[in-house]
């Protein structure tokens, strides 16, 4: 298939582990190199060919509607959440904006450079509608900037995915950003619920799928991870202010 021209970006969540930076800012906000995460993040899709992206908020939903205002470059829908519905129950509230069609997901909480090959452009040349109903973007468990957990997935050699077993350490973290089929949603709770809900029922069918990022990740989830992340793009452009 073409690459998708439409993306959902998850943007809502409350930034817990940031406070105390998000008790007045919302993550999505937050600055790595006089850019805020989600300015990098929607770069990066339009950079990818993408047209129309969906934004979720709920935590200082008015801070990132306003925000986006500026960006005339990209269709943007604002899917306000009153109530947050985790990941996997905002991108089932957005699901009518896609008309069916695969689409790329991001989290806000994240920033990816690519490697040699877009990473993006990567999955969509990856993306198979018939096989997958998720194609994840990894990347590898100890490589990962700001990220000290166990992992999450094993990568069979046809890229499907199996799930960390417990106790163990996984070769391999999930990124934040993936293509989803809308029909892995079907069937799901209503109300709030996680992503992993789809990712667990796709493991279980044998429909889950990865590929491995080869270019630098950073996990920006904690005030830890957004001083690596600036650490090192002051060190890599090193003409860029840091916040």
């Amino acid at each position: 298939m073409s690459a998708p021209k439409q993306a959902m970006v998850l943007a809502a969540g409350l930034g817990l582990r940031m406070r105390p930076i998000t008790d007045h800012t919302p993550k999505p906000l937050v600055k790595v190199a006089d850019r805020t995460l989600l300015d990098h993040c929607l770069d990066r899709l339009k950079d990818a060919g993408v047209e129309k992206v969906v934004v979720n908020t709920h935590h200082l939903a008015d801070q990132v509607a306003d925000h986006l205002k500026f960006r005339r470059d990209l269709q943007i829908v604002v899917s306000h959440e009153a109530e947050l519905l985790e990941t996997g129950g905002g991108v089932k509230k957005a699901l009518a904006h896609f008309g069916g069609q695969p689409f790329y997901v991001a989290n806000a909480d994240v920033l990816w450079l690519n490697g040699p090959t877009d990473a993006l452009n990567r999955l969509a040349m990856e993306w198979r509608s018939d096989d997958m109903d998720a194609l994840l973007l990894l990347h590898s468990t100890v490589e990962a900037y700001g990220y000290s957990g166990p992992g999450d997935f094993l990568v069979d050699p046809l890229g499907k995915l199996t799930r960390r077993p417990e106790r163990e350490v996984a070769p391999y973290v999930f990124t934040g950003v993936e293509i989803l089929n809308p029909r892995a949603l079907e069937g799901t709770p209503d109300g709030a619920f996680s992503l992993n809900v789809v990712f667990d029922r796709a493991v279980e069918a044998g429909r889950l799928y990865g590929i491995v990022h080869d270019g630098e990740w950073f996990d920006i989830g904690t005030p830890h991870g957004l001083d690596q992340a600036e650490t090192y793009m002051a060190q890599r452009f090193p003409g860029v202010r840091r916040r």
